[in-house]
C-alpha cells in the first residue's frame, strides 16, 4: 500500500506527525519546552465501498467493526482529531450511484449511518468505482495542509466500467488523489483476476496498499474480557451525565447517541466504550462524538451557559435559576470524570487482554477486513 516521482514525494502521511510547527511563549531563555503549545495532528480516513449484493457479508462485518477501525487510528497516534467519511456506491440503475457520508469528528454519526446501509443491487458485473473514487477525492471535505495525514481504502469486488461515457478514469483520478495528498488502498474482497489488475494499479498509483481479503470479509475477530460488562455499564452512566440542549433535532440526535451504547450487541458496545474513553475528547470532559452536550460544550469554552436561550435547555434546566443551572452541569461533570478515570483502568486492562488474545489467533484473523485495515491504518500514520 509509486510510479513517478512527484508521487513518491507525497506525503507519506505523518510525515509531519512528529514534527509540527511550534510556537513558545518565551518569559526567560531557561523557559521549559512546556510552554510549547503544539497543533493537534489530524487523521482523516474516508471509505470507498462498494454496497452491491455481493457485498453483503462484508459489510456487516464492517458494522461490528468500525469502532475497532478508530481505535486503531488511536494506537497510532492518541492524540489525533480522527475524521472519518464514506462514499457508498452501486451502479448506473441501482437505488444510487453513489451515497456520501463527509468527513466527520462525530464518528457516532457516522456509525449510526453505516448501520443504515444494506447490500443491494449490481445487475452486471463491473460497477460505478470510478465516479465513486472522483467522489472520494474531490467531494469529501479534505482538510488542506501538509501535516493532514489522509488515507482513503476503496473496497470492493467488481472492477470499474470503462464503458462509461464523461466518466473521469481511476488513472486520473488517483493522480488527482496523488496531487492533494490522499493515500490510496484498493481493498479486494475475493479473488476475480479483472479487480485484482485493476485494483492492484490503483493501489500502486495511490501510494498505498493492495489488500486481498475473502469475499465475506473474512472472520470477524470477537474478543470477550472479563470487564466488559462493567465497561458498558461504566459508559452508561457517563452517557447519563450529557445534558442534551440547542433546537430540537440536535437534541434529539444527543439523546440518540447517548442510546446508542444501549442498542448496539455487546461486543460493539464494549469497542465503542473503549475508543470514546481512549480519545481525546474523553479526556476533555466529553462523553460522545459531535457537539450537542451543554456539559462537555461549557468545560470546552465552546459555549457559555447563559448565552443559551431558555427554549434550547431541556426541562429539567429551564425552569431553574442561573446559579443552579451551573451547580446542575458543575456536578454532571465532576461525576463524568470520576467514571471516566474508572473507565480509563478498566480499559487498559481490556486492552492488554484484547493484545494477548489477538496473537494467539493472529494465524486465522490476519487477513479479515477489520485487522487488514487497522494494521495498514498503523503502518501509514507512523510512516
Amino acid at each position: 500500500m509509486f510510479t513517478s516521482i512527484a508521487r513518491a514525494l507525497v506525503p507519506a502521511c505523518f510525515a509531519a506527525a512528529a514534527v509540527f510547527v511550534t510556537t513558545f511563549v518565551m518569559a526567560a531563555p531557561e523557559e521549559p519546552s512546556s510552554q510549547a503549545v503544539r497543533p493537534k495532528p489530524v487523521v482523516e480516513v474516508a471509505f470507498v465501498l462498494d454496497t452491491t449484493g455481493s457485498m453483503g457479508p462484508l459489510i456487516e462485518g464492517a458494522k461490528r467493526k468500525i469502532w475497532s477501525i478508530a481505535t486503531a487510528i488511536l494506537d497510532a497516534n492518541p492524540n489525533a482529531e480522527i475524521r472519518m467519511g464514506l462514499v457508498a456506491y452501486r451502479d448506473r440503475g441501482d437505488d444510487y450511484v453513489t451515497k456520501t457520508f463527509n468527513l466527520t469528528t462525530d464518528i457516532q454519526d457516522l456509525y449510526a449511518n453505516l448501520l443504515q446501509l444494506r447490500a443491494q443491487g449490481g445487475g452486471d458485473w463491473p460497477e460505478s468505482v470510478n465516479e465513486a473514487l472522483e467522489v472520494g477525492v474531490t467531494k469529501l471535505s479534505w482538510t488542506q495542509g501538509k501535516e493532514i495525514c489522509r488515507i482513503m481504502f476503496l473496497v470492493g469486488d467488481a472492477p470499474p466500467h470503462m464503458d462509461y461515457a464523461q466518466d473521469t478514469k481511476y488513472p486520473e483520478v488517483v493522480r488527482m488523489a496523488a496531487d492533494r495528498g490522499i493515500t490510496v488502498n484498493a481493498v479486494q474482497a475475493g479473488g476475480a483476476r479483472d479487480t485484482e489488475r485493476v485494483w492492484r494499479e490503483i493501489a500502486q498509483r495511490g501510494n498505498g496498499q493492495y489488500i486481498p481479503i475473502p469475499q465475506d470479509g473474512g472472520q470477524v475477530l470477537i474478543i470477550e474480557t472479563p470487564w466488559d460488562t462493567e465497561i458498558i455499564e461504566l459508559q452508561g452512566r457517563i452517557n447519563g451525565t450529557v445534558i442534551p440542549y440547542g433546537p430540537r433535532a440536535q437534541r434529539s440526535s444527543v439523546e440518540q447517541k447517548a442510546n446508542q451504547l444501549a442498542s448496539a450487541p455487546a461486543p460493539v458496545a464494549t469497542e465503542m466504550a473503549g475508543y470514546l474513553s481512549r480519545s481525546s475528547a474523553a479526556r476533555a470532559g466529553e462523553a460522545m462524538t459531535g457537539r450537542g452536550d451543554l456539559v462537555a460544550d461549557v468545560a470546552a469554552g465552546r459555549q457559555k451557559l447563559d448565552g443559551v436561550k431558555d427554549e434550547d435547555l431541556p426541562d429539567t434546566l429551564r425552569t431553574l435559576k442561573p446559579v443552579e443551572r451551573q451547580a446542575a452541569v458543575d456536578k454532571n461533570l465532576a461525576e463524568r470524570n470520576t467514571l471516566n478515570e474508572r473507565l480509563a483502568t478498566l480499559v487498559k486492562k481490556r486492552d492488554a487482554y484484547v493484545i494477548d488474545q489477538r496473537k494467539k489467533a493472529q494465524a486465522r484473523s490476519a487477513d479479515s477486513f477489520d485487522r487488514a485495515v487497522a494494521e495498514t491504518l498503523k503502518a501509514q500514520i507512523k510512516r
